[in-house]
């Protein structure tokens, strides 16, 4: 697949079994690297592996830290969880974060944990990592909720971006006299990525996102990658949007034992049409991560796609 858009790359952190000053460093480093343009955390209450009572840090709190003390990195959450927090509450504190980067947020929104109806609603057997849920006393929903839930959380928190005051009347959200002062730096607001791989999510990507992210290899295989994003070209033909104003963005779980595999994903993802590549590097990771993703990763991949895929 040929597309003259831009590539960009960014680095994702994350905050478990590590310290404040180790993703801080890691992001300081990043903010000196031109070629990463971009930088994530995530949003668990948990670790997802190792031991359940290691350090983890809380996203939204932690990206405020970082935001302060970067001046170029885009960044964001891969992805906020819907049901963490309400829509206008999120509304308020991605307003407040955009203002304090100086309209650097990009506004990454999941569905976050669901259940099948007839599951218990939490509890260790999950064993996917829905456990913070009880333990954070969250409620898990069925997944064809939690979409619609996400829904509305888009599309009331683009009315804070953009109207001074509203009232708002949905299936599951309800709100009046909506104010949201200062508006956001960037206008008409961050723009909003989708994360996630449903049909139904899917239609939500077409219908309200900027950016659709879908964890690419290990996790899953670039023919299912490719898969969903020709599902995501059905949805936008349906609702006749252009699908090129979707950006496709993949991440990528590496190692750094072997940077020849990662440059051949990294080059299939982008044949693929994925324009917007998240890089995780599993421990242990090299002393600049990011620079050594620009020197071994990106700099030989854009040598060989062409320097016009350049995003710097």
């Amino acid at each position: 697949m040929t597309d003259a858009r831009p590539v960009t790359f960014g680095l994702k952190t994350t905050p478990m079994h590590t310290t404040y000053e180790q993703i801080r460093q890691a992001w300081l480093q990043a903010d000196d690297v031109p070629e990463i343009e971009h930088a994530w955390l995530w949003d668990h209450m948990l670790p997802l592996t190792g031991s359940k009572d290691g350090n983890i840090f809380e996203g939204w709190t932690l990206l405020s830290a970082l935001a302060a003390q970067t001046r170029r990195l885009r960044l964001g959450l891969l992805v906020t969880n819907n049901r963490i927090r309400q829509p206008a509450v999120l509304g308020k504190m991605a307003t407040t974060l955009d203002v304090i980067s100086g309209g650097r947020l990009v506004l990454g929104l999941g569905v976050g944990g669901t259940r099948r109806a007839s599951a218990p609603q939490v509890g260790p057997a999950q064993n996917n990592g829905q456990d913070e849920y009880a333990a954070y006393g969250l409620t898990l929903v069925p997944p064809g909720e939690g979409v619609a839930r996400l829904a509305e959380a888009i599309t009331i928190i683009r009315r804070m971006f953009t109207e001074d005051v509203f009232d708002f009347a949905g299936t599951h959200y309800t709100l009046s006299g909506t104010i949201n002062q200062p508006k956001p730096v960037q206008r008409p607001g961050p723009p909003v990525l989708v994360g996630g791989s449903g049909t139904r999510l899917l239609r939500v990507v077409a219908e309200q996102a900027d950016i659709w992210n879908i964890p690419g290899p290990p996790h899953a295989s670039l023919d299912f990658l490719i898969g969903r994003s020709r599902v995501l070209d059905r949805h936008c033909a349906d609702l006749g949007r252009d699908p090129a104003t979707i950006t496709r963005s993949a991440q990528l779980v590496i190692t750094a034992d072997d940077p020849a595999a990662v440059r051949a994903t990294t080059r299939e993802l982008i044949d693929a049409g994925f324009r917007h590549i998240v890089f995780g590097i599993r421990p242990p990771a090299p002393d600049n991560a990011a620079r050594w993703l620009a020197d071994e990763i990106i700099n030989p991949v854009l040598d060989q796609v062409g320097t016009a895929a350049a995003g710097t």
